[in-house]
């Protein structure tokens, strides 16, 4: 087979139907971003995401065929990464759609002829006699099909069973069987026609027909079908790192032209040679290796599509990549920032393609950067924990690490549990990895749980589906009018039809065409009323829950509706008309505080997510370091300087790439029609953003921007908050109101008020230390007396009292006092301190001091603690000469100053 470079298989791929005029030429659809608006999915994982809305019938194609090659990201198998030649995180899956046009018949020619044209001649030159193109069982069609298109003997063509080969979306609409195509690589991958061995009888490209119309769906291949679709399509995938690795004669898509260069660093920095024996040790070097090249990759796309690391969703996977490969340079020998050296390799690789890998980079590697160190920090605060876990395990005789330990260190603190191991053993313990796996078993059956959850909330959207189908696309005024007289179409609850709604219930009402918008981009859906004959509703929400249809969430307030009312007669539709006022002033107001940033901050401080109600915003921006009050005053000066320069605000529609051209910002993670965008531009080239909210014409009508605060929301990502309109100057009246209450309090200035507080405060630090010192002396002067107390226990000295009105941290310093008095003999001290709460009880601090000689008898600070805090309600632990605990029981201290003496004597 002839060498071909990964990026030269992607060209012929897209050449290859973009040209093509037999079938028809397909149109190219460039790569959507790995973040879209689909509440199932955390990451496009599929070549035909960004297609669903067309398959699912909830859009007009603007194309009958077209090809892609998209950009995805699977975690389920994170584990398997580096294990076998097929898991990878991040792929590119090549695909040819067709919309209503060609079926089966163009499908497999088009597929066919890709395959096994000459290298010569455009195509990839597979050796036709070890392909091996599979069916469903019993699409004899599709036998036929392929007998004739290829020429192939019966025994060539695989029956496959659903579960291998029938497809679905796993949610009601198409479906319909596969056709995948197979290449042998020969009897050292596996048994002959054992087509279960994925090894040997490599699936590249799947064939999926959609022509079944799928109404229940248990799995994605256990289904219920009632009848033929109306207009059948084609969906393929291709996956470009299969084929690359077959072409360029590699064994696993690790060793491809755009992976392995990572690896060659990699193997620089270490010293360890990839491939470099057949021993255990080396597989799992190769392993590390793999795992590494495939994460530094997943990483650096999925940081320029957006995602920054957190703690949740894409954020959580995000760090989670990075933190393994970090982990597995350690493991390999490296211990110096890995980030920065593995991920201009992958770059400049994956630039070849994906371009704005470069022109995004500086953001790229400071968010890379500051994960890194978070982590290396991670590693060592982690360290010191195991560190004390550890000294526990040992104290206690034992030398077993927990599972339950190990994984707070995983869960809590973010510590692979690899490195617990490795730890643990250097320390001559062993681990309860079966603890561990079952606790993390424990997590992944929740997770998978809440996940099940949140896709119920969406999965069955039939309801819509239909009122779509048979009435069309909702009339969307919300850009012309604040009012509409409108027909109602639908009347639902909780996505069911429903024959009436009474006073006080909320349901849903679609209407033929509404002033209403609906919640997206980031903006609140309106507010206001739908008045019918008789009654009135409340709309409370507005959404769209298949493309092209809105859905009014409504309470009853006067009246009653019934379904029948949608069968003839109008009801007025209304937006609250201050709502939207708010509304349009906090999204331009959105718009201008991001264009302050990026003036102030630079270019790379781009926009990551956003929210605005009327009078408020907030904007989430990359950048991993916090805004100084001078940055913020600059921020809002800038913003509120655009608004006095009263800024006119427009909006065009274009094409994307017209768009990108005149440069106008794409956000992170929003979906965008290639053939029509909307431009909103504040100052001409000042500001201009692909977006779908509502605006005020000119920048004046803001009224102010009043930025409020400035914080983090996870590693590298970064919020700001702010008011708009009278809001805006609500928020400074009060601010208004606070000084001049402090300036009657402090009968000063404005302009004296910080240097007075600030005086204050430093008189107040002062008489709280004078006051402490002065409890300390007091309660020093009584350790003489409570010495005096002490009684002896078989040759020990035991001080044991109650210290009323003390809390825990004096009673340390009491009982430490004490202790000193009582000589070099052996001497416990146990103090019980009472303390108000402040609710009407009071709460207990104990505290044991043991010296040196009274360990050597064998008494234990600690040991004390765990037997008396208990007898108070509550726990506590410690050292041999010092230790604390604490309770609620206040009444229960007597009985535990009467064990002390028995436990001292072990009697």
């Amino acid at each position: 087979m002839e060498w071909l470079s990964t990026a030269e298989i992607r060209r012929r791929f897209t050449a290859h139907f973009a040209e093509n005029t037999e079938v028809g030429e397909h149109t190219v659809v460039p790569s959507a971003s790995l973040l879209l608006d689909d509440p199932n999915l955390l990451f496009v994982n599929a070549g035909m995401v960004p297609f669903k809305p067309y398959f699912l019938g909830q859009a007009t194609p603007p194309y009958d065929r077209a090809t892609s090659v998209q950009k995805c990201i699977r975690t389920p198998d994170i584990e398997e990464v580096g294990k076998t030649t097929r898991h990878g995180t991040f792929f590119e899956m090549c695909g040819n759609f067709s919309f209503g046009d060609y079926f089966k018949e163009g499908a497999i020619t088009l597929a066919w002829e890709l395959i096994t044209k000459s290298v010569a001649d455009g195509g990839f030159g597979f050796d036709e006699s070890i392909l091996y193109p599979s069916v469903l069982d019993g699409d004899d069609e599709a036998v036929g099909l392929w007998k004739k298109i290829t020429g192939l003997p019966d025994d060539r063509i695989v029956r496959l069973p659903p579960s291998e080969n029938y497809w679905s979306m796993g949610v009601p609409g198409p479906g319909g069987p596969c056709s995948e195509i197979l290449i042998d690589r020969g009897p050292e991958f596996g048994a002959e026609r054992d087509w279960e061995a994925g090894d040997r009888y490599l699936e590249f490209w799947n064939l999926v027909f959609m022509q079944d119309n799928v109404v229940a769906a248990r799995s994605k291949y256990d289904v219920d079908i009632d009848g033929a679709l109306p207009q059948k399509s084609i969906d393929t995938g291709l996956g470009l790192e299969r084929v690359a690795y077959l072409m360029q004669g590699k064994a696993n898509m690790y060793e491809t032209d755009v992976v392995f260069p990572v690896i060659e660093k990699a193997e620089e920095l270490t010293g360890k040679k990839y491939g470099a024996g057949a021993g255990p040790d080396s597989w799992e070097d190769d392993v590390r290796f793999r795992v590494v090249a495939d994460h530094v990759r997943s990483s650096l796309m999925l940081i320029g599509d957006g995602v920054t690391p957190g703690n949740e969703g894409r954020g959580y996977v995000l760090r989670r990549l990075m933190r393994r490969a970090i982990r597995n340079m350690r493991l390999l020998g490296y211990e110096d920032p890995a980030m920065p050296e593995l991920l201009p390799i992958s770059r400049d690789k994956m630039g070849e393609t994906y371009t704005d890998l470069h022109t995004e980079w500086d953001r790229i590697k400071r968010v890379a950067d500051a994960e890194e160190e978070a982590f290396r920090k991670t590693l060592e605060a982690g360290t010191q924990i195991f560190d004390l876990a550890a000294g526990e395990v040992k104290t206690s005789g034992s030398s077993t690490f927990s599972g339950a330990k190990a994984f707070q260190l995983h869960d809590t603190y973010g510590f692979p549990i690899d490195l617990t191991l490795e730890m643990a053993a250097e320390s001559g313990l062993e681990v309860d990895e079966a603890g561990f796996r079952g606790l993390m078993s424990e997590q992944r059956e929740r997770a998978k749980a809440d996940a099940r959850a949140k896709k119920g909330q969406h999965a069955d959207l039939s309801a819509y589906r239909g009122i779509l189908d048979a009435n069309g696309p909702t009339d969307w005024q919300a850009y012309t009018t604040l009012e509409t007289e409108s027909k109602p179409l639908a009347l639902l609850r909780e996505g069911k039809p429903v024959d009436v709604l009474g006073p006080d219930e909320i349901g849903e009402i679609v209407l033929d065409r509404t002033p209403f918008y609906a919640e997206s981009g980031g903006q609140s859906a309106d507010a206001g009323i739908i008045e019918f004959d008789g009654g009135r509703f409340e709309v409370i929400d507005v959404q769209r829950p298949v493309k092209g249809l809105v859905v009014h969430q409504v309470r009853v307030v006067d009246g009653e509706f019934a379904a029948g009312s949608t069968s003839g007669g109008l009801v007025h539709a209304q937006v609250d008309h201050e709502w939207r006022t708010g509304a349009r002033q906090a999204h331009s107001g959105t718009h201008v505080v991001h264009a302050a940033l990026r003036e102030v901050l630079g270019p790379t401080a781009l926009q990551s997510g956003s929210y605005n109600r009327p009078g408020y915003l907030r904007l989430d921006y990359g950048w991993t370091k916090g805004l100084t009050p001078a940055q913020m005053h600059e921020i809002e000066e800038v913003s509120n300087n655009a608004l006095r320069a009263d800024l006119p605000v427009s909006w065009d529609y274009m094409t994307l790439p017209q768009a990108k051209e005149w440069g106008a910002i794409a956000l992170f993670g929003e979906t965008y029609d290639d053939t029509k965008v909307r431009v909103v531009e504040i100052g001409g080239p000042w500001s201009r953003e692909l977006c779908g909210g509502t605006h005020v014409d000119h920048s004046a009508q803001i009224g102010t921007v009043v930025v409020t605060s400035e914080a983090s929301v996870g590693s590298g990502n970064r919020r700001i908050e702010a008011y708009t309109g009278v809001e805006g100057f609500n928020y400074l009246a009060r601010e208004r109101d606070v000084v001049s209450e402090l300036n009657l309090l402090l009968k000063s200035k404005s302009d004296d008020v910080v240097g007075r507080v600030s005086d204050l405060m430093e008189r107040l630090k002062a008489a709280e230390k004078e006051i402490a010192r002065a409890r300390t002396a007091q309660l020093l002067a009584s350790g003489g007396s409570i010495a005096a107390s002490a009684v002896d226990a078989n040759g020990v000295k035991v001080v044991a009292q109650r210290v009323p009105g003390v809390g825990g941290g004096d009673a340390r310093t009491l009982a430490q006092d004490v202790r000193s008095r009582l000589g070099e003999a052996p001497a416990v001290v146990v103090l019980f301190g009472t303390e108000s709460t402040g609710e009407g009880s009071d709460k207990v601090a104990v505290v044991a001091a043991v010296n040196p000689a009274g360990i050597a008898k064998g008494v234990k600070a600690g040991d004390l603690i765990k037997e008396l805090a208990p007898v108070v309600g509550g726990r506590g632990g410690g050292k041999p000469d010092f230790a604390q605990g604490g309770g609620t029981e206040v009444g229960r201290i007597d009985d535990a100053l009467a064990m002390v003496k028995s436990l001292v004597t072990g009697t």
